[in-house]
């Protein structure tokens, strides 16, 4: 018999891999203050910042959307949600204490999910919710698959979110789709209806200073075939997305600090050439 495999990604005990689930748990029940509201309406994008210490919520509010999110350092966009990374240190479907990683040389948690209200687990085909095994729906490929232009994917109604905060298309990055449950049949990525319920929400702990983003993704609720021989314009399943931004009683935040990034020195084996003494 073959041996059960195991997760290729494993910290010593104690390292960053192992959450303090007391701490967010704290974070949770913590006596809060809403400090930013926002709707992201249907077929839309908004981004907005979140300081480090505060919690976000993105709810939906009218009932089951997807949305697709994006993160960056707000003082530094170089620094942002690394989907693959995340993906290989936490899971291919993100739920509660799972966190969102960012991408090198930074590499730290730059969210922590505290609340995921649908705790989906996996149904009888192997879908589970909050997917990092896809990505954003974009106007490019929608050209490829039907040789037609739509500007309102995912991809576009980012890329208009962040235009004001300086940033701009090759920002725009591979994404957390919340809401959406994925999984692989014959190693082929397959979408179904996302379960949410207008109760449902999905709060991440801010780790970092940061700018998120997050589009209503013009598929809707995913409850209507985007392309192929039955594929037909979903709007009628689209719906809004809420999103709120709460400071926490800062007695719940004792004993945690923002994340550093690793302390590798850089160089890659590159040796620094040696140029002798100056004016010599």
């Amino acid at each position: 018999m073959s041996k059960q495999p195991v997760p290729a990604y494993r910290a010593t005990e104690g390292g960053p891999l192992d959450v303090d689930r007391g701490l967010y748990d704290r974070i949770t029940s913590a006596d809060r203050t809403l400090v930013d509201q926002l709707t992201v309406p249907v077929r839309s994008g908004r981004a907005w910042p979140v300081r480090a210490g505060q919690v976000l919520r993105i709810s939906t509010p009218e009932g089951p959307q997807v949305g697709d999110f994006n993160c960056w350092n707000l003082h530094d966009p170089r620094e942002r949600f690394w989907a693959s990374r995340t993906r290989q240190l936490q899971a291919a479907h993100l739920t509660t204490y799972d966190r969102l990683w960012s991408s090198l040389p930074f590499l730290r948690p730059m969210l922590t999910i505290t609340v995921d209200t649908l705790d989906y687990g996996v149904d009888e085909n192997g879908g589970r919710c909050h997917d990092l095994l896809g990505t954003r729906c974009d106007p490019y490929v929608n050209r490829l698959l039907t040789g037609e232009d739509f500007d309102y994917h995912c991809h576009s109604n980012l890329v208009r979110a962040v235009l004001p905060y300086g940033l701009q298309e090759s920002d725009v990055h591979d994404v957390l789709n919340v809401f959406q449950v994925t999984g692989l049949v014959d190693d082929r990525y397959f979408m179904n209806p996302s379960p949410a319920t207008t109760s449902d929400y999905l709060e991440f702990f801010a780790e970092i200073d940061l700018l998120c983003a997050l589009s209503s993704c013009p598929g809707g609720d995913l409850s209507v075939d985007l392309w192929g021989p039955d594929a037909r314009d979903p709007l009628e399943t689209c719906r809004p997305l809420g999103v709120e931004v709460y400071d926490i009683d800062p007695k719940a935040l004792e004993g945690w600090s923002p994340p550093v990034s690793p302390p590798y020195r850089g160089l890659h084996g590159i040796e620094r050439p040696d140029f002798g003494a100056v004016g010599g």
